[in-house]
């Protein structure tokens, strides 16, 4: 049963049901230490809102929805929209249904009679047995144990309940023991490499003002040597100089050089050339030599003994 929504309330939503073993608002486990919010006569605020938000965002969808279906478009002026039928086969379309009276005659049935109730044939002679009050059952004694098993269950349950409960109280101030010793091996720690950052920071600070220091008396004796090398390097700069022009070949005698630029080159050039005919010659006079040779072969080869 549902109930039918107001015209006059479109936004209101239905209700969806679902599985109850999915629901949320449905408890479960042990309902003994279960802490029950305080029922406010006043709605949330929250809640509230939180519906109606809903609300506005489904409305939204809703219209955006009808906004993007296609729709047809408009006819032009003078025409108008009709409904057709698109199907292959055609059906008459009538506000009315069409209603006939039909009538059927069946033949007279005879009342059947009830069926008799089945009694098997009795067979053996009867005994009877007089039985006084207390003799077959007694509720005192036999409630007896059966009562002591409930009371024992419930007993042995709610025991078992209380020692869980204590157990969950011992494992949570275990672990409330347990985060603030871990929260103070933590700052302990923190501070620990605190202090190693700041004595490395020292270290490096020192370690580069020696640097610095060294590299200042680096630079000094640097400095000294250099001016000292220049004094002595000075002291005799103008003989060397010219000693070394001397040695480059940049003071030379016209003569000497003329010989070793032009007379030299022209004279090798020369002797070069001659070594090549005197080659040349001697590699036809082989040439000839060889093929005299060849020929004297061949005609004694051919000449009769």
């Amino acid at each position: 049963y549902r109930e039918p929504l107001d015209a006059a309330e479109p936004e209101k939503e239905r209700v969806r049901y679902a599985n109850l073993m999915y629901d949320r608002r449905v408890v479960r486990g042990n309902t003994y230490a279960l802490q029950v919010p305080p029922v406010s006569i006043q709605p949330d605020p929250f809640e509230i809102r939180r519906q109606r938000e809903a609300r506005r965002r489904a409305l939204a969808r809703k219209h955006a929805k009808e906004q993007i279906q296609r729709r047809t478009p408009e006819p032009v002026e003078g025409r108008e929209h009709i409904y057709v039928q698109t199907e292959l086969y055609l059906e008459e379309i009538s506000d009315q249904v069409i209603e006939v009276d039909m009538e059927c005659q069946t033949d007279a049935f005879l009342d059947r009679p009830p069926t008799p109730l089945f009694i098997p044939a009795k067979t053996g002679k009867d005994v009877a047995t007089e039985i006084e009050e207390g003799e077959l059952f007694d509720f005192d004694i036999e409630v007896k144990p059966i009562l002591e098993v409930l009371i024992g269950k419930t007993i042995e349950q709610s025991l078992l309940e209380v020692m869980e409960e204590e157990e969950l109280a011992q494992l949570r101030a275990q672990q409330r023991a347990y985060a603030e010793l871990r929260n103070a091996e933590l700052a302990e720690v923190q501070r620990l490499e605190e202090q190693d950052r700041r004595y490395r920071e020292e270290k490096q600070r020192r370690k580069l003002q020696h640097m610095q220091m060294l590299q200042k008396q680096k630079e000094t004796t640097e400095k000294i040597a250099a001016r000292a090398f220049a004094q002595h390097y000075l002291s005799d700069l103008i003989p060397a100089v010219l000693s070394n022009l001397r040695e480059s070949g940049l003071f030379y005698d016209p003569i000497q050089r003329d010989i070793e630029t032009e007379f030299f080159p022209w004279l090798m050039t020369e002797v070069e050339e001659t070594l090549e005919r005197k080659v040349l010659g001697r590699t036809i006079l082989d040439s000839l030599i060889s093929t005299v040779v060849e020929k004297r072969l061949e005609e004694f080869s051919h000449t009769p003994l």
